[in-house]
């Protein structure tokens, strides 16, 4: 089912996450140690794909105090302009590669597409990618579920009231699929 073609850099607007098989893509207070011991074993290395694929990084203000250093994205492995929106740039904390931004979501996912010279842009923001999803302004969204429960934290969608979003499978068969999976519960 998985599609083993490697990822491109087509100046796509990337909703991306890891999330937990709940829908959480962050802990309580943004927390990211549910994440440790999380095992990628397979034969790809989907961070370097990510990496040379990666233009730019467009993430909310939230994340950004929680995980205020753009050096560590990928593990380090990836550099490049970042790009926080926020309503309070002021207070920011000056950051190399960082750029705080005060405009409407829009304007922010193009700044972040003109920098990032082609490749793509990711938005590593839950909020930001709803906004944009519900503008249009969204190309793909790319999970990575984790085997694990959160019962938790920061949904990757958290819209109460609103309308079911349809999606097309890319990575698989043609048409919207259900993808199968089994889980037993591991000891911690």
């Amino acid at each position: 089912m998985e599609d083993m073609t490697p990822r491109t850099a087509d100046g796509k607007v990337l909703w991306h996450f890891t999330m937990s098989l709940d829908g959480f893509v962050a802990g309580p207070g943004h927390s990211m140690d549910w994440m440790r011991g999380i095992d990628d074993t397979g034969e790809r290395d989907i961070i370097a794909e990510y990496v040379e694929t990666t233009g730019a990084i467009l993430g909310g203000r939230d994340g950004w105090d929680a995980f205020p250093d753009a050096e560590g994205v990928y593990g380090g492995r990836w550099s490049g302009p970042a790009f926080v929106l926020t309503h309070h740039p002021e207070d920011a904390a000056p950051s190399p590669g960082v750029t705080f931004l005060d405009c409407d979501v829009a304007e922010a996912v193009q700044i972040a597409l003109d920098a990032a010279g082609g490749k793509n842009v990711e938005v590593l923001s839950a909020s930001i990618g709803t906004q944009l999803l519900e503008r249009g302004l969204l190309d793909e969204i790319d999970i990575h579920l984790a085997p694990v429960l959160l019962g938790d934290g920061i949904r990757l969608y958290d819209v109460p009231g609103s309308r079911p979003v349809p999606l097309t499978l890319v990575n698989g068969e043609a048409g919207r699929v259900e993808v199968p999976l089994r889980y037993r519960p591991s000891a911690w």
